[in-house]
């Protein structure tokens, strides 16, 4: 029997990259997925990928609307949610001497913010027994040269996956964090050569993370296969801020 036979997960922030790769990967074990996107036209694409499996709805995860419509989409399709994947995400370097408010608030209300009330949202779908992943980053506890605004709304969601996973454990529902290390994804390969060279140096395995590999870290804790794991952080980062 597939890993995710029968179950229905919703990825938000799923139409590209990681988030794609990791609704691919729970379709192929059997799941419904959903996915959101902000782009209508990366989100057709992206349920093309996945196949038979996926569906798709348009949706920006930082606008409260946009995530309410959302469940209620999935709520009347299914009545239930098994599984949640809360993936969109912001990346954008500043020092401390160039980051403004707006660079802040922008990337709280994506990476931070989104989160809660996406998760708060789904709250009335989750069935008793469901898994939920944040994705988080190594660079939550890596003190990385202008990345400090990011590394911090990773470092909260980190936070409150401890808090949420001991609020929500009578129900059954897990919450764990996937923190990915550089991942060669499409956006990454249009990083320069030197650059990309200086982004594989601290990783032991002398290489990025494919999204696959992301994918299938993903899938373990949504799956039953890790059923009484919640509240952890599992690092997929070859070791880069392992060792």
């Amino acid at each position: 029997m597939k890993k995710m036979e029968g179950k229905v997960a919703l990825v938000v922030g799923g139409a590209r990259g990681i988030g794609l790769a990791v609704a691919a990967r729970i379709a192929a074990e059997g799941a419904t997925v959903f996915i959101t996107g902000r782009d209508r036209k990366q989100v057709e694409e992206g349920v093309a990928a996945i196949g038979p499996g996926g569906r798709g709805i348009v949706a920006d995860a930082s606008v409260r609307e946009d995530i309410d419509r959302v469940m209620k989409e999935v709520g009347s399709q299914f009545t239930r949610l098994d599984a949640l994947v809360l993936n969109a995400g912001l990346s954008e370097p500043a020092s401390l001497a160039e980051v403004t408010e707006e660079h802040f608030d922008r990337h709280f209300s994506v990476n931070v913010r989104a989160q809660i009330f996406g998760l708060q949202k789904a709250l009335g779908l989750l069935q008793e027994g469901a898994a939920v992943v944040l994705m988080g980053s190594v660079a939550s506890s890596l003190g990385i040269a202008n990345y400090g605004t990011y590394a911090a709304t990773k470092a909260a969601l980190r936070s409150y996956a401890r808090t949420w996973a001991a609020e929500l454990a009578p129900r059954g529902i897990r919450i764990n964090v996937v923190a990915p290390g550089p991942t060669d994804t499409e956006m990454m390969g249009r990083v320069p050569d030197e650059m990309r060279r200086s982004i594989v140096a601290p990783i032991l395995l002398g290489r990025m993370a494919r999204p696959a590999e992301v994918a299938s870290a993903t899938l373990f804790l949504l799956s039953d296969e890790s059923s009484f794991i919640t509240g952890v952080e599992l690092c997929v980062d070859g070791g880069m801020g392992q060792v």
